[in-house]
């Protein structure tokens, strides 16, 4: 028997189990016919629709052994077929199987990816001239086929090449890169390099000058570019086209041009390394390993960006902001996501953070919309950072090194400090309470401006940044839909609660009360009342207590009034409140009020008193007076002046606190 050695076939001689994803026909003139595949492929079903003729319903894991008789045959010859089982049982059958075959079936399914070719000529010692002539038409003809040799096994010739060929094409295929008819890249292949080129584009000139093929270079080889090998790629492509090169550096045309003269010479592993050291696969799509880093989230932890990446985030933001407006417009937008697979960012973005007067995204609502995601998705974030090659540019091992994973809000509390920058609001209220006008005030619009967002564009988020004690930081606020019934525990998780009522309407604080009196109650949770719309008429309201006694009852602050229907932009001050009452949830100064029951407004009024006013009136003379007898002196007994050194401790104490509050 004759086993013909035909497209990638190799027997594992020493498992007895061939290798069906390198292998593919064998081939010889005789009668028995063993069917190979991986598994479930359909080599079960078609023998069992040789036998039938009708496709089976139920399809068992191996057909019985079967002879097809002679006289059935178009060349009268008898057929033994043979279902090749991956079991370890079967292995001494399946070995047998393959030693008697005559010819041996390699059945794949064909929506499965193509497996790349290579034609080898064996025995070339045994001829004196080249079959390559005839072999080459066919490898042109036909994609698949990565490449053609002649080998001798005799006298060793093309041996080692043979197999680094095949590994070659397992590793660096031409398939997915390269359209042989066309002659030139396939589109997946110019998209993923086209991205490539952007996210190196520090700049965004649409130019790769020296300094960033050098990074490009060292990024994907290890290794920068000699200035003289720089000068001889880009000779090579302005040999070769016109617009390849401008102001002596590589365009978009000119770098596509490069690969693919790499891939026409057979140097595929050089496209192959820059396209997986940029998160790609096999396929040309970005891995999800590289996407979605492993980032361990605790219980009751958030996640925030950290320095690094703010700074990364403000790269982007520049290279993008080209008329150094400080503001994204909607084609600058476009620009800037060109690198994403789809646009991340929708219409209601510019409702939810800081807009110019022309509904363009700010430097700040850039930033803001970023933090948010980090908040509320991190997973998303870190996809987006992988998009714009964030582990790339800022040379980490992945983009999760962007985040930052804030330490247990239990653990805050115990310690009375917190390192977070982003905390959560959420607003709760009945409908028409005036949530989302809270929500677009703190963005800086005025009712005149709310009234021209359109009802499909609104957000039921919104984040700023406040400043508390001189530190920079977030507030994000959530607009919860009111379902008294039934409210989620990410209704209920949050930094601090705002609760909205409409003082117009009598029946809108008792949405408030019962809300807080079922879920805040006995919570940690910080509290606010807010009386919206505050320039309207105050309608006495159907509950049992009015708003003020109900929160004196209950222990909150005062409602604070608050109205939108303003000619500038609206007061933050509220904002502030809020912000400094999710930081400090554990201390009872959480307000700026009169309301003469909290630690701050005993402290001012304790400052303030006729008191302690007469004391340190007393002081200052006796210490300023440089008239002073010093009989007088002399005369003091011992507990007037224990009296007055107390006085004057008290008074420094005193006077160094309020130094704080005012500073404060």
């Amino acid at each position: 028997m004759t086993i013909g050695v035909g497209k990638r076939a190799q027997i594992d001689l020493e498992s007895g189990y061939p290798d069906c994803n390198h292998t593919l026909m064998l081939l010889s003139d005789s009668h028995t016919c063993p069917l190979v595949s991986t598994a479930k492929v359909g080599k079960t079903s078609l023998i069992m629709s040789l036998v039938s003729e009708e496709f089976p319903d139920d399809v068992p894991l191996r057909a019985e052994e079967i002879t097809i008789p002679a006289d059935v045959t178009p060349e009268r010859v008898p057929t033994h077929i043979v279902d090749y089982s991956g079991n370890a049982t079967d292995h001494t059958n399946n070995i047998l199987s393959f030693l008697q075959a005559n010819v041996i079936c390699i059945v794949y399914s064909v929506n499965n990816k193509k497996v790349p070719l290579i034609l080898v000529g064996n025995k070339s010692d045994l001829v004196e001239h080249s079959s390559m002539e005839t072999i080459l038409p066919i490898m042109n003809q036909y994609s698949d086929i990565e490449t053609c040799v002649e080998c001798s096994a005799k006298n060793l010739k093309n041996i080692s090449e043979l197999f680094y060929y095949a590994q070659k094409a397992v590793l660096h295929p031409t398939g997915p890169l390269y359209c042989p008819e066309e002659k030139e890249m396939k589109p997946s292949c110019i998209k993923s390099l086209t991205r490539i080129f952007k996210v190196s584009d520090l700049d965004n000139d649409g130019i790769l000058n020296d300094k960033e093929l050098n990074f490009f270079q060292r990024t994907c080889f290890n290794m920068p570019l000699a200035p003289q090998a720089l000068e001889d790629v880009k000779n090579v492509v302005r040999k070769n086209m016109t617009d390849g090169v401008e102001d002596n550096g590589l365009t978009l045309k000119g770098f596509l041009f490069l690969h693919t003269l790499f891939i026409q010479r057979g140097r595929h592993e050089t496209t192959w390394t820059v396209l997986r050291r940029f998160g790609y696969d096999d396929d040309l799509e970005l891995h999800q390993e590289y996407l979605f880093p492993l980032l361990k989230i605790p219980a009751d932890c958030t996640t925030e960006l950290n320095h690094n990446a703010y700074l990364f985030l403000q790269s982007v933001f520049d290279k993008h902001d080209k008329d150094r407006d400080c503001a994204l417009s909607p084609e600058e937008v476009k620009d800037l996501f060109k690198v994403f697979p789809y646009m991340p960012w929708g219409p209601d973005v510019n409702n939810t953070v800081c807009t110019n007067d022309q509904g363009w995204i700010t430097y700040q609502g850039y930033l803001s919309q970023w933090t948010l995601t980090t908040y509320l998705d991190v997973q998303r974030c870190l996809e987006y950072l992988g998009y714009l090659g964030y582990s790339i540019i800022c040379e980490q091992e992945s983009q999760a090194a962007a985040i930052t994973v804030t330490r247990n809000k239990r653990i805050d509390l115990q310690k009375k400090q917190t390192q977070r920058s982003v905390f959560r609001c959420n607003i709760l209220g009945a409908r028409g309470s005036g949530k989302t006008s809270f929500l677009q005030a703190f963005l800086g619009r005025n009712l005149l401006k709310q009234r021209k967002i359109r009802e499909d564009h609104k957000s039921f988020y919104s984040i700023n940044t406040t400043y508390v004690y001189g530190q920079e930081k977030y507030l994000l606020l959530h607009e919860v839909m009111p379902d008294f019934d039934f409210l989620s525990e990410e209704d209920l998780a949050c930094d601090v609660v705002c609760l909205v009522y409409d003082v117009n309407n009598p029946r809108s604080f008792e949405y408030c009360a019962k809300v807080y009196k079922q879920y805040f109650m006995d919570s940690k949770t910080p509290c606010m009342m807010i009386a919206s719309k505050s320039d309207l008429h105050e309608a006495r309201q159907h509950y049992s207590l009015t708003p003020l006694d109900f929160c004196r009852k209950n222990k909150l602050h005062p409602p604070q009034p608050w109205t939108c229907n303003t000619v500038d932009a609206p007061n933050k001050d509220l904002y502030t409140k809020l912000t400094t009452m999710a930081m400090y949830p554990h201390a009872k100064l959480r307000c700026m009020c009169t309301c003469n029951r909290c630690t701050f407004c005993i402290c001012q009024n304790i400052l303030r008193s006729q008191l302690l006013t007469n004391i340190k009136a007393k002081f200052y003379s006796v210490v300023l007076n440089r008239h002073m007898a010093q009989a007088d002196l002399k005369s003091s007994t011992f507990w007037l002046r224990a009296s007055v050194g107390a006085t004057v401790f008290a008074v420094l104490g005193f006077a160094i606190y309020r130094a704080i509050l005012k500073q404060r």
